[in-house]
């Protein structure tokens, strides 16, 4: 068994309550420390497990047992500044730039895909993952690790979306793109 570490975005009821720890550490949470940045309720964990997969979920799983609990997101975060590129991947937020701007490297770093404002932009960390091993030979991240990751967001952005959506004939889209079937057999193929 490996431990593997990450951070739960919690919803829901007051997680430092001395009543739902408890709940919490008897729903198997007994490896995690809870606490709020802000107003951020978080659960970070230290979990072993065969994999990277079964740690998140099985914690997902005992998180969301608990009445009233949901998770948002899961941490590291696939979306990054520059900044956490440049800390990610060891180097200096200046490299970071060159790379960006073409000016060091082989050119051809991955495009940004949002703006938070005129000066700061955001990457998928496996994009940028992906060019550093192709382009410059460095592994910064185990890659399957961080799709997993990004797909696991991406599924519970949509499920706390969806729910949140008052028409009957908007969810019904969403679910139609989300479990089109050819959509979903050519994700599957690719999987075997």
């Amino acid at each position: 068994m490996t431990t593997y570490t990450f951070t739960l975005i919690v919803d829901g009821p007051e997680i430092t309550e001395e009543r739902v720890i408890d709940a919490l550490f008897e729903a198997g949470c007994a490896d995690a420390l809870f606490g709020r940045r802000d107003l951020v309720q978080f659960a970070d964990f230290d979990r072993e497990a065969p994999d990277l997969a079964t740690a998140i979920v099985s914690a997902i799983d005992q998180v969301e047992s608990v009445a009233g609990m949901r998770i948002m997101r899961v941490e590291p975060e696939d979306l990054v500044s520059a900044s956490a590129i440049a800390a990610r991947t060891g180097r200096s937020r200046e490299s970071v730039r060159l790379l960006i701007e073409g000016k060091r490297g082989p050119g051809g770093f991955p495009a940004p895909i949002a703006w938070v404002d005129a000066k700061t932009r955001l990457w998928h960390w496996t994009d940028v993952a992906n060019w550093f091993m192709e382009a410059l030979g460095q592994r910064v991240t185990d890659l399957d690790d961080a799709q997993l990751l990004a797909a696991l967001n991406a599924g519970l952005e949509t499920r706390n979306r969806v729910a949140a959506l008052e028409h009957g004939s908007h969810r019904a889209a969403v679910v139609h793109v989300v479990g089109h079937r050819t959509a979903l057999a050519t994700a599957l193929a690719k999987a075997r």
